[in-house]
């Protein structure tokens, strides 16, 4: 199977080259700025719903990156051409205690609270989206796309009614663990080591529940034995809403080419995170990483943080990395991830998860106002508009379809 998704990627990946024009750098950005027009654009992960409680902080108003304001607000997602995006519900990890997994569900109810009420205050500008049909409508109204995922099942618990919940809630896909294991699954980069040895029995019951109902189960964060755990758990399509391709950049986030081919054959779809980190290994900087550690023991959990201690927090980790700047990844760098998954599982399980406010970010592609940048990238490299519409959301609309309709089939 493998071979065949690398011959195939490789013949596509050749008429690429072969389908390239003679046009100029204008001609490029002309054709490139149609196209994203003209598809349907939605960003499967971020994380600016973690300053939804900062009383200073406004959807509304555009906001400056580089100087501590956050990466995504609905004029810069209209000034970038971002129709719809995953507004993530995220808990960091903490104790696997009856308190611990208690805090967790409460702290992502305020989450789900402080989503709804972005909502209603701009309804004008914006509205919350369960489907890719809401997408669609909504962009017809001029309006961006509020899509709800829930980033770390630890606010689950050990309490499998909370997955109905959540659903009732508007979540469309939960990634199962963040950066430490919990009572779902192992996670890559916890230090302590497997708890499960991938999925746990109580994580394969809240992946068949995910399926019942319609919710995408998303991999990323997820050690490989929890990934291959999964595919084999799941019913329907998988997704890795914010995951790089591990050839290219060896972090154990990423996903190894054994790992994209297993997912194409699942008919899931990894979504490029524009992580800096993720793209490409990062040069050392080991000021700026004593510096950071510093500060991750001053803050701990920066989720468990009242909105005042964010915006302080927020402030003290850009004062770093202004100070200790790194050498950031491009846009360009980014499609060789796109190009190189394109060779191994194909066009149809490649899609974008920028990840912005959790770190997301490149040199050329700094917030949402620059998401055309990839467009240009892949018309340069010579992709169609059939193709890039797949690209930024053709296939994710896929799976979520595809997990919609095998839940409908169950709850007859």
């Amino acid at each position: 199977m493998k071979a065949f998704f690398s011959l195939a990627g490789s013949f596509f990946l050749l008429n690429l080259m072969f389908g390239l024009s003679s046009f100029g750098q204008g001609d490029i950005q002309a054709k490139a700025n149609k196209i994203h027009q003209e598809v349907y654009t939605v960003d499967s992960h971020n994380d600016t719903p973690m300053s939804f409680g900062d009383t200073g902080f406004t959807m509304a108003e555009r906001h400056d990156v580089k100087n501590g304001g956050s990466c995504m607000d609905f004029p810069r997602m209209k000034e970038g051409g971002l129709d719809g995006a995953f507004f993530a519900v995220f808990t960091g990890q903490g104790p696997l205690t009856d308190e611990g997994r208690q805090n967790a569900y409460q702290h992502a109810k305020t989450t789900f609270d402080n989503i709804y009420k972005v909502a209603a205050l701009h309804a004008d500008l914006a509205g919350i989206a369960l489907s890719p049909k809401d997408g669609y409508r909504l962009n017809k109204e001029g309006k961006a796309s509020m899509f709800i995922g829930v980033e770390n099942g630890y606010p689950i618990g050990l309490d499998i009614n909370r997955v109905q919940e959540f659903y009732n809630l508007g979540t469309r896909y939960i990634t199962l663990c963040h950066t430490k294991n919990n009572d779902i699954c192992d996670s890559s980069t916890d230090k302590a080591g497997p708890l499960h040895n991938g999925l746990s029995d109580f994580g394969k019951r809240v992946v068949a529940e995910m399926n019942r109902l319609g919710i995408m189960v998303d991999v990323s964060h997820m050690s490989d034995k929890s990934f291959y755990d999964v595919i084999a758990a799941s019913k329907v399509p998988v997704i890795a809403s914010h995951s790089c391709a591990k050839a290219l950049c060896n972090n154990p986030r990423n996903l190894s080419d054994e790992m994209l081919v297993t997912l194409a054959k699942n008919g899931g779809v990894i979504q490029m995170c524009v992580l800096s980190a993720y793209v490409n290994s990062p040069d050392p900087n080991p000021a700026r990483d004593s510096a950071e550690s510093a500060l991750r023991q001053q803050y701990g959990d920066r989720s468990k943080l009242s909105p005042e201690e964010q915006k302080v927090a927020r402030s003290a980790y850009l004062a770093v990395r202004q100070k200790y700047p790194e050498k950031m990844a491009t846009v360009s760098d980014l499609v060789d991830h796109i190009d190189h998954i394109v060779k191994i599982a194909g066009i149809d399980h490649v899609g974008i998860g920028t990840d912005f406010d959790g770190g997301g970010g490149l040199a050329d592609c700094m917030d949402a106002s620059q998401m055309e940048n990839i467009t240009f990238e892949l018309v340069k490299r010579g992709y169609t508009k059939k193709n890039i519409a797949k690209i930024w959301s053709g296939n994710l609309f896929r799976v979520m379809n595809e997990v919609e309709i095998y839940a409908s089939k169950q709850k007859k």
